[in-house]
Formats: C-alpha cells, sequence, structure tokens
C-alpha cells in the first residue's frame, strides 16, 4: 500500500510548518464515512479509499510525534515514520470491530515511531531487553520532577517497570546528559569547527554501505524464508513469542490457547527454533 497511496510528507511540503498547516486542513470523517471507507478499500482494494484514510489520520501522527521530541531526533522524521505506522493500521483496519480507526492506530503509529528512535538515538543502546525499552519510553513521564530520583524514587520505578536499580539510575544519568552538536551552528565563528569537521566514519566507503545494505536484506529475507519453512502452528507460535510489538505472549497464554500444555509449547517454540537456525546458516 505504500509504494501506491500518495500523501504530503514534511519534506516534499516545503517546512514542516507548512505540511503541519496542510494536514490540520484535512476533513475529519464521520463514522459512517469511514466505515464505508475502510470497507471498500477491504472488499475492493480501493486504494482511493486507503489514501482518504490516511490523509484524515496524519493530523494525529503530528500530535503523537510531538510527544517524542525529548529523544532529539528531527520532528519531520518522526512525522514520516508514524505515516508508515498510520499505512500499516489502515491496511490491517477493521471496521466490524466496533473501532474508530484513530483508537485502532495509535498502536501501530507509537510503535513505528519507537523502533525509529531505538535504531537512531546513541543513547539507547541500553534498552537492550523489552524491560529496558520500557524504562527507556517510560522514565521522564514517571519522573515528579526534573530533579535527580532519590533512594526510595528509584527503587519503586525499577519495581513498577521490572528493571533493576542500577538501571534506572543508568538511565537518568543518560537521559540527562547533555548532547554535542557535530555542525557548528548559524552563529558559530568561522575559526570554530565542529566534530563533524574532523570526524570520519571508516564504515561510510561507498562499496562497504553497499554491502551492508545488501547483508541486512538478505538476514531480512533469510528470516522470512527461514519462517515459511515452519508449519502454521510452529510459525504462529514463533511470531508470537518473538516477533511481535509489545509484550509477547508467554508459555501459559499459549498453552491455553492452543488447549495443550505450557511444556508443549515449549517444545514446539524449541524444534522451530533450531530448523529457523538451521535454515539461516545455510544461507550464510
Amino acid at each position: 500500500m505504500s509504494h501506491t497511496l500518495s500523501f504530503p510528507v514534511p519534506s516534499a511540503v516545503g517546512s514542516l510548518d507548512q505540511y503541519i498547516q496542510s494536514v490540520n486542513r484535512v476533513p475529519l470523517l464521520t463514522e459512517k464515512e469511514e466505515s464505508d471507507l475502510a470497507h471498500s478499500f477491504r472488499e475492493n482494494e480501493d486504494l482511493d479509499a486507503a489514501r482518504k484514510l490516511v490523509m484524515s489520520h496524519l493530523r494525529l501522527v503530528v500530535a503523537i510525534a510531538r510527544g517524542y521530541l525529548g529523544y532529539g531526533l528531527p520532528h519531520a522524521d518522526l512525522i514520516q515514520e508514524g505515516n508508515v505506522g498510520l499505512m500499516k493500521a489502515v491496511k490491517r483496519f477493521d471496521p466490524d470491530r466496533g473501532v474508530r480507526l484513530v483508537s485502532f492506530a495509535i498502536h501501530w503509529i507509537k510503535a513505528e515511531i519507537h523502533e525509529y528512535i531505538v535504531k537512531n538515538w546513541r543513547l539507547v543502546k541500553i534498552a537492550t531487553t523489552k524491560a529496558q525499552r520500557k524504562l527507556f519510553f517510560n522514565l521522564r513521564s514517571m519522573k515528579s520532577s526534573s530533579n535527580a530520583l532519590q533512594g526510595d524514587d528509584v527503587l519503586a520505578v525499577a519495581q513498577q517497570l521490572g528493571v533493576k536499580p542500577e538501571e534506572v539510575r543508568e538511565m537518568e544519568t543518560r537521559l540527562s546528559g547533555q548532547e554535542v552538536a557535530l555542525e557548528a551552528g548559524p552563529d558559530d565563528d568561522e575559526e570554530r569547527f565542529a566534530p563533524i569537521a574532523y570526524l570520519a566514519d571508516p564504515h561510510a566507503e561507498p562499496s562497504e554501505v553497499l554491502a551492508q545494505r545488501q547483508s541486512a536484506r538478505l538476514q531480512d529475507e533469510g528470516l522470512h524464508q527461514a519462517l515459511a519453512m515452519l508449519d502454521e502452528r510452529s510459525r504462529a507460535i514463533v511470531q508470537r513469542r518473538w516477533l511481535t510489538e509489545g509484550d509477547s505472549a508467554t508459555l501459559h497464554e499459549l498453552a491455553a490457547e492452543y488447549g495443550v500444555s505450557a511444556e508443549r509449547i515449549r517444545q514446539i517454540e524449541a524444534k522451530a527454533m533450531q530448523k529457523m537456525r538451521s535454515q539461516l546458516a545455510a544461507l550464510a
């Protein structure tokens, strides 16, 4: 869907302010209009209907993206990533479930923005587990003031998010650290040199960049091929356990769903993972 839909993006409109003004002028849809468009897209693959659904919710992406400006990434980039999540939401939206698209899309928009931040913000390297990612995205809002957390507050946050107290302290230190601009500002004296003037990226050589992109593409294709080799139940279990946004399903939840024991789910998962590892090794 993303290859055929056309809607304004910040870089194409001329400026971020113009983009925000343009999307805020797009009329909101009534519940009936939204339902009719969603049915037309689902049943007839009507891309114009999908485009209208996306256009009418671009202002939602702007509002959500604004809440992530504290991570130091460009607002326009956050919006574009959120737009990708919005398109994914439109593609999966079922109007017969009695939920408006605005409620359904919030998860997909935030998930895409979270993924972008995780991949691009240098401080997030600490957030390698789901619990730490939750800490990364929630610590700012959980603090009652800009002051450093004290002992009891650290313990309370750690307990609530399921992380260690020292992880809370380290994340707080990282989040409160000051960034150093790579490029000189417009008011800087010509005699001054910003880090960008003397920092070189050893991995920026064109052939190496292309090789890295090719490797990433092959890894992604390999994962899809490995998943395709599994039977439907095994594939569903692996995806629910390891490849879903947000909290993954537990063994007991899957056991109740499939009517088997948690140990049986664990065995199916282990066998599927072994089969996938063998497939990925063969592609390496």
